[in-house]
């Protein structure tokens, strides 16, 4: 009976996979339950041991020493106590083995509950160990059962939930596909640990090159920095720790097997390998690679470094959608602003003019005000000459400015109408200009043989003789 009772425990243990320690700790707590019930006080102190060799089960309870014992289940006499611990005294517990010929068949059936229950609990505490201890790692599980906003995921002793939130857009789930997912957290919940894991998140690119390159798993590369865009794009960041070697080629391995093996793994995630730079401008610069860049401006207070590319390299540089300036800035910490190369001299132009007419006008503005006196002189000398207005064309002269004297226009002019000009006053300088100019070869040759008849027209205007007579 013993030896079935042990291999029973022993079974059980490997059923479990638990150790034989645990098990045998669980089935005394439920003995002690399934005791307590039928041959013991509720309140009363008793502890179970199973000898692990023989399966022996002895059963102790705790009483106190007393001159009469007037209940022998809580009580003991001070004679019976000093035999079994010549220390004993008065008022004291000590521990006596009582242990029952048999147990009922509910204390059977209460004994087989706790037992279940215990191994349950042991069984959860120790999944919880082992999987607490792997977060942070990648472990390999196979698709159990989909649901509409979780997947469950069988990694052997536990089942893991893979969140809607960490899995990949573009990837497709299938029922018994082996994924290698990332372990992101290990949660104590009243069902026991539940295990979250992760496709997306950037630790599992790490631990794939981890996996995948030994120069990376052995710190003689080392993983500086890493932006992801799962399912999509992703950039990564690495160091040489040793000289001579070159950090780039080696993650991507002779003809490239090494990232293509993690691209596979990733379902075809496209990866960019570059150099890490301790100096901000290089690295950034590396950061948007396949791009050339020209140059590279830190505002280390804001955090923004402006770039300036090649007009041809613009849309490369920025990527589908904006997807590799994103990255780089994800990966160095800096804000990038994209010029292209015209679009930056352009703006130097422009900045440049602004300044240029400041200096000018420096120059032509005194340094000092002019006082007040000399700031009203120019007033007063135009209040004293006002311009002459000008006189419309339209208008006819007034009677008294036919008398006055003629302009001179020219010595060719005066010798042609001299005589004219005696009979007939001068009109408006500005008409008489611009009648000279319309003035008809003809009628000069006219007015210039008869001497004194002469007629002018202009725009329906007469010009009249001293007696007012029409010519």
């Amino acid at each position: 009976m013993k030896s079935e009772f042990m291999l029973a425990i022993t079974q059980l243990s490997a059923e479990k996979n638990l150790p034989k320690e645990v098990v045998l700790s669980a089935v005394e707590t439920a003995l002690v339950s399934a005791y307590r019930k039928d041959n013991f006080a509720p309140n009363q102190e008793i502890s179970v041991k199973i000898d692990p060799t023989t399966g022996r089960v002895r059963v102790w309870a705790g009483k106190t020493v007393v001159e009469q014992p007037s209940d022998t289940r809580l009580e003991i006499s001070l004679a019976d106590a000093v035999k079994m611990n010549p220390e004993a005294k008065l008022e004291e517990t000590v521990m006596v083995e009582a242990t029952p010929r048999n147990a009922g068949r509910i204390a059977a059936q209460t004994a087989k509950q706790v037992i279940l229950q215990r191994l349950h609990e042991a069984e959860h505490s120790a999944i919880f160990e082992e999987y607490s201890d792997k977060e942070g790692d990648i472990v390999t599980g196979v698709v159990q059962r989909m649901e509409p906003r979780q997947i469950f995921v069988d990694l052997g002793r536990a089942e893991a939930i893979l969140p809607a939130a960490e899995q990949v857009r573009n990837e497709r789930y299938r029922i018994g596909q082996r994924l290698r997912v990332y372990l992101l957290e290990v949660v104590r919940t009243s069902r026991g640990p539940q295990v979250v894991v992760s496709r997306s998140h950037p630790d599992l690119l790490r631990r794939l090159f981890e996996l995948e390159v030994p120069e990376v798993l052995s710190g003689v590369v080392e993983i500086k920095a890493v932006a992801r865009e799962a399912g999509y794009r992703s950039k990564i960041a690495v160091a040489a720790r040793q000289e001579g070697i070159d950090p780039v080629g080696c993650c991507v391995g002779l003809r490239g097997i090494r990232i293509q093996n993690i691209m596979r793994e990733l379902n075809g995630e496209k990866l960019d390998v570059v150099s890490w730079n301790d100096d901000a401008s290089a690295f950034i610069a590396n950061a948007l690679s396949p791009a050339q860049v020209l140059s590279v401006e830190l505002d280390e207070d804001e955090g923004i470094a402006t770039v300036v590319v090649p007009d041809k390299q613009l849309s490369l540089a920025i990527g589908k959608e904006g997807q590799n300036a994103r990255l780089a800035a994800k990966l160095s910490g800096w804000r990038i602003d994209i010029k292209s190369a015209s679009i930056a001299e352009e703006e130097k132009l422009v900045k440049a003019e602004p300044e240029k007419e400041a200096v000018v006008g420096e120059e032509l503005v005194p340094e000092e005000p002019l006082a007040p006196e000399e700031a009203e002189v120019p007033e007063k000398e135009a209040e004293a000459e006002p311009e002459p207005e000008p006189v419309l064309e339209t208008e006819l002269a007034p009677p008294e400015t036919i008398l006055k004297p003629p302009v001179e226009v020219g010595a060719e002019a005066d010798s042609r109408l001299r005589f004219a000009e005696d009979v007939l006053g001068p009109g408006p300088t500005k008409a008489t200009s611009k009648s000279k100019k319309k003035k008809k070869k003809g009628a000069s040759e006219r007015g210039a043989e008869d001497g004194v008849r002469i007629r002018k027209q202009r725009r329906g205007r007469e010009i009249y003789d001293e007696e007012g007579e029409d010519y």
